[in-house]
């Protein structure tokens, strides 16, 4: 690589399932010599600001404030997806789009050599080229999901070449109907493939060529453009003292005898949800943490409203349940843990995968159905069926998915494959990033 150092300004989308994987990519970019830019708003980045992890790379990661235009509709601390009411979704993007003006000032103060954008922003490559920037897509979905996005763009009636995600007609109706959505007169489709076409002669993704090599060679060749995996970018777990109960908590138990039940950070369940899941846990007599969130002004409510009466009374020796925030990636690298609840989101997947935790499946919408049937298809979990009628999860269908993951017999193959493929990404990792950085400092020479 170039002595010279290298500089790079991103802009993920408001969303923290966004954002936290453009700062893993921006942690390993500064470890090998780059300037690192990450942009967005300020309600975003002021969790990051003063981490300490973030000040320990080679050279330290600067956030850069983007200001939305001012909207009554849009108070600043409305700048994020988080806590977002979702009849202002449409608002926050229609100031998103708006901040193009805002982005061309940042560009031309800072003046980077690449800047690296999300997914459905297509005027970020626009405001780069016409400072003469290049400029990188950076998808953090999994290979799987964008070949079933990209695939229905370029012609929805042709079959989907890989049936082990078991596309049904329901599912690929949700994608044609996601890519019909309009903001400011345009569709999600043409925001979608003009952020790939606009990108430089490649693409980056968040994920691993030993979990999906066939995706991301189906997908390159739907797009025209090489699709490079940055690999798992996973957050390495950090000594806190605030997380010290459960750890003490998990040290009691028994090895892969616990299952974590967490739904992300965007993700909130229904009461019927929170019930169901509630009683599927005590039918499957398996020790358990679960981090319960609330969505804005739902906070206010207590635990017990929620819960199955006498629940916590019941659970007080089996279980944990905590209340807004835990430690996902310390709780899952714990020895105790033997199985993962999880929504499928796509960064909790691969965590799961990497600390080798076994998955139990519960998707919720947009890709995770398809990142849910990836775990199925590679072997590293199970998923639990719902009902087709009202599309529910029911409690005894929870359970027989957790103890099937947990027990000792019937889980030994799941368990296998997912301690096989988590040594495999984590011999592989390294590889993967230092191929995509040496794409960019490439990419820097030839411009």
């Amino acid at each position: 690589m170039d002595s010279k150092q290298q500089s790079v300004l991103m802009l993920p989308w408001l969303a923290h399932g966004h954002l936290s994987p453009f700062i893993e990519l921006a942690k390993k970019l500064s470890q090998r010599n780059f300037n690192v830019y990450l942009c967005s708003t300020p309600i975003n980045l002021k969790p990051f600001r003063g981490s300490i992890s973030l000040n320990l790379s080679a050279s330290p990661i600067q956030f850069i404030d983007i200001h939305l235009p001012p909207s009554p509709l849009l108070p600043p601390h409305y700048h994020t997806t988080k806590e977002l009411p979702p009849h202002l979704l449409p608002a926050l993007n229609n100031a998103f789009d708006n901040a193009k003006p805002a982005f061309l000032t940042i560009l031309r103060t800072l003046k980077p050599d690449i800047v690296i954008y999300d997914f459905l922003q297509p005027w970020v490559p626009i405001a780069a080229h016409e400072e003469n920037t290049e400029a990188v897509v950076f998808v953090t979905g999994c290979a799987a999901s964008y070949s079933v996005l990209t695939h229905c763009t370029n012609d929805a009636n042709k079959d989907y070449p890989f049936q082990e995600l078991n596309i049904s007609e329901d599912l690929r109706d949700k994608v044609i109907r996601y890519l019909y959505e309009t903001t400011n007169g345009v569709i999600n489709k043409e925001r979608f493939l003009g952020c790939i076409e606009r990108s430089s002669s490649f693409v980056l993704i968040k994920t691993s060529n030993v979990i999906e090599a066939k995706y991301v060679d189906y997908l390159c060749g739907l797009v025209g453009k090489e699709v490079v995996p940055v690999g798992p970018l996973i957050q390495i777990p950090t000594k806190n003292d605030d997380d010290e109960v459960i750890m003490e908590w998990l040290d009691e138990k028994e090895v892969s005898s616990v299952v974590f039940v967490s739904f992300g950070s965007e993700c909130f369940l229904s009461k019927q949800q929170i019930e169901e899941i509630a009683h599927g846990l005590e039918l499957s007599k398996v020790s358990f943490i679960w981090v319960v969130r609330f969505h804005g002004a739902e906070k206010t409510r207590v635990l017990h409203e929620v819960f199955p009466e006498g629940f916590l009374e019941r659970i007080e020796d089996k279980g944990l349940v905590i209340e807004g925030w835990a430690p996902q990636a310390k709780i899952l690298s714990h020895p105790s843990i033997g199985g993962f609840v999880s929504h499928c989101g796509w960064g909790s997947t691969l965590e799961g995968v990497m600390f080798g935790v076994p998955i139990i499946a519960m998707p919720m919408r947009l890709d995770q159905p398809y990142n849910a049937k990836l775990v199925v298809e590679i072997g590293v979990g199970k998923e639990v069926n719902i009902e087709n009628e009202n599309e529910r999860f029911k409690r005894e269908e929870v359970a027989r998915v957790i103890k099937q993951v947990v027990d000792q017999e019937d889980g030994k193959e799941v368990r296998r494959k997912v301690k096989e493929l988590s040594e495999r990404m984590r011999e592989k990792s390294e590889e993967e990033i230092d191929l995509a950085i040496e794409k960019l400092v490439q990419l820097v020479r030839k411009s």
